[in-house]
């Protein structure tokens, strides 16, 4: 197994150090499937064959709401229930504010190494993607927005077929409010911007016919171009110094 030491001190070269993807669009877009097509991520993984490492906080909730016995089919509880596991607010469960913590501490360990990173989000909330944006540019890191759009029907329609079922006046709130920022994404991100249309259903061929050319076109040039943050190349200088010391 990789240790976590491994993790921390992974190549200085390799091509995936100090590079940031974030995913966008709403609930039922289908981010995931897309991710992992573009991204060449195995089933029940969440590390690209780039070395890059996903980070989402739905993973960690799904696994808390299972692990407490209520299930993932959010649609079906009470609206009560519902609320008391799901919100932020300090009156409520705090399950949701849990799943968030870990999964800061695992993306916060992720940034310590340099490692680089697939950030997946709905992109509901602009001005929280443009501050996490400017804390890893800060840190170093070159940035990328992956939006993967659909229609609102084929949303509420692939909600349904999820493990964990949104509300559908929830979905189209979210994917009202996604909609909203795609124009603001564009001039955050400029070049470092690709918009993925996931409204039809693919079979296995279909998938790699679409989605492999993206990929070479966009997310392999991304990854594997030099890094032109400042603040990376000064890190890697010094640890190339280091290195050839010994230390």
């Amino acid at each position: 197994m990789i240790k976590l030491k491994d993790l921390l001190f992974e190549g200085i070269n390799d091509p995936g150090i100090f590079k940031a993807v974030f995913l966008a669009g709403g609930p039922g877009s289908g981010k995931t499937y897309v991710v992992k097509q573009l991204f060449g991520i195995p089933d029940r993984f969440n590390i690209s064959m780039s070395g890059m490492k996903m980070v989402n906080s739905d993973k960690e909730l799904k696994f808390l709401l299972n692990k407490y016995g209520f299930g993932t089919d959010l649609d079906k509880m009470p609206e009560e229930v519902f609320k008391n596991l799901t919100s932020d607010d300090p009156g409520s469960s705090g399950l949701r504010r849990f799943a968030k913590s870990l999964t800061k501490a695992r993306m916060d360990l992720y940034q310590k190494g340099k490692l680089g990173m697939i950030i997946d989000g709905t992109g509901h909330d602009f001005n929280k993607i443009a501050m996490e944006k400017k804390r890893l540019e800060e840190d170093g890191y070159d940035t990328y927005m992956v939006f993967v759009n659909t229609s609102l029907d084929v949303a509420q329609q692939r909600n349904q077929e999820r493990d964990r079922v949104l509300p559908p006046a929830l979905l189209k709130k979210s994917w009202t409010d996604v909609q909203r920022n795609i124009g603001k994404f564009q001039s955050l991100f400029k070049s470092n911007f690709v918009i993925v249309d996931n409204s039809d259903y693919l079979d296995e061929e279909e998938a790699k016919k679409k989605f492999v050319p993206l990929m070479k076109r966009n997310i392999n040039v991304f990854v594997k171009k030099p890094i032109r943050n400042p603040i990376a190349k000064m890190w890697i200088k010094k640890q190339q110094i280091l290195k050839k010391k010994g230390k």
